[in-house]
């Protein structure tokens, strides 16, 4: 950890500097030797979806350092209504206002997609990359973890004027937003204005999201044995796979363009068979279907559904038997975009300029908790971190578009 503090400060000495704007509005400029300390450490915890108990122990601790009274520090039970159960609920920590305005939220989860678990830091020409191939860094969203922890930090040990504050480090971001979607919401105070962090550029403010529905399909056949009697079997590799070949030939697996609509699908697990002298009886696939457009991405779900029932139908033994399919499915999150005059999108984009940026407002095609924090009542706005080729072994984080999220969070939080 030494070496890559002092290669990140070889980094700066070689030209990142407050910037012009920053000097000039008399804007606290983080302590960006602590923020990178941090994100270097909080980058190392492992903490896939549903095991982030380490990670939630590393930022209190870091808070009640900062004097922050233990009643402050709240958590929830969102991990008992998720599917997935979990070790823990979100955590949040509450400050009272020294000024008197309505509440900011800031929030950022804490879990990683599973092939982080394992990574090592490293900081190589101004970028913080995984050491080892084998991993992706977690930049994803511990960058966003770390940035709004700093903002807190600042607050805290330089007493900095602030409206009522609430942090908040949710849960299970990665398995569909399930802390996000099941967040108490006494926890965090009726927030008027609410930014979450994660992603690319710093300057790209996310007004908007797409929606996404799973499902679980269940193929059912007929084992028998594969040299002995075939024909008395009803492959249930044969039906997955057809269903998912009709699906590519007829344009609804991938980008899916109809009619002057888009969305995407993917059939992303099958799980079936144990020997090749079986005709396997059961597989079980997990998909996905998204789009901007509600009515379109039933559309998406209705191909589905009748791709895998036809397959089911058509695959048959010597007998006349056939296969069957059950599919169960579910909202993850739905589509939703804020309105041009939200006024915490119009906080963020001057946040944004103030610290000298121009920022682009951007729609996402993957779900962000902003999606059920919007559905909830809580219009959120999602800013960047400076993560690049997220749940990838090629993920990498810019050390200077994370100094810039530092700045921004903090002027969020300061108002």
């Amino acid at each position: 950890m030494t070496k890559q503090l002092a290669a990140i400060r070889k980094a700066k000495s070689a030209g990142e500097a407050p910037r012009a704007s920053e000097r000039a509005s008399g804007a606290v400029e983080p302590e960006l030797d602590r923020a990178d300390k941090i994100l270097l450490e909080m980058l190392a915890i492992p903490g896939r979806s549903g095991r982030e108990e380490q990670v939630a122990e590393y930022i209190i601790r870091q808070l009640r350092r900062a004097g922050v009274p233990p009643g402050a520090i709240l958590r929830d039970q969102a991990h008992r209504r998720s599917p997935h159960g979990g070790e823990i609920g979100n955590l949040a920590c509450r400050l009272p206002g020294t000024i008197a305005a309505g509440r900011r939220m800031l929030s950022a989860h804490m879990d990683t997609v599973p092939l982080c678990v394992g990574a090592r830091p490293v900081v190589r020409r101004g970028l913080v990359v995984p050491a080892e191939k084998a991993t992706a860094l977690g930049g994803d969203d511990r960058a966003g973890a770390a940035a709004i922890l700093v903002a807190a930090l600042e607050i805290l040990g330089r007493r900095l004027p602030h409206p009522p504050l609430v942090f908040l480090w949710t849960v299970q971001e990665e398995l569909g937003l399930y802390g996000a979607r099941f967040a108490s919401l006494g926890m965090l105070g009726r927030p008027r204005l609410a930014f979450n962090f994660d992603g690319g550029s710093p300057e790209q403010v996310t007004v908007g999201a797409t929606g996404g529905y799973r499902m679980q399909i269940r193929v059912r056949g007929l084992a028998s044995h594969a040299g002995v009697a075939p024909d008395k079997g009803v492959s249930a590799i044969a039906i997955a796979s057809l269903a998912v070949a009709e699906l590519h030939r007829e344009g609804w697996h991938g980008l899916v363009l109809r009619d002057g609509a888009c969305g995407t699908s993917n059939v992303g697990v099958i799980r079936g068979g144990d020997a090749t002298n079986v005709v396997t009886p059961d597989v079980e696939l997990h998909a996905e279907a998204r789009s901007h457009d509600p009515a379109f991405r039933r559309r998406i779900v209705c191909a589905i559904q009748r791709a895998f029932r036809e397959a089911a139908r058509s695959v048959r033994n010597v007998d006349g038997a056939c296969g069957s399919v059950t599919i169960r499915g579910r909202l993850d999150y739905e589509s939703f975009r804020l309105a041009d005059n939200d006024p915490s999108l119009a906080a963020a984009e001057a946040a944004v300029r103030a610290a000298g940026g121009e920022p682009v407002r951007a729609i996402s095609n993957g779900g962000l908790d902003a999606n059920w924090l919007t559905a909830r009542g809580i219009p959120s706005v999602t800013l960047g971190t400076g993560v690049a080729n997220a749940h990838t072994t090629d993920e990498r984080l810019d050390l200077r578009q994370f100094h810039q999220a530092c700045r921004i969070a903090v002027r969020l939080a300061t108002g």
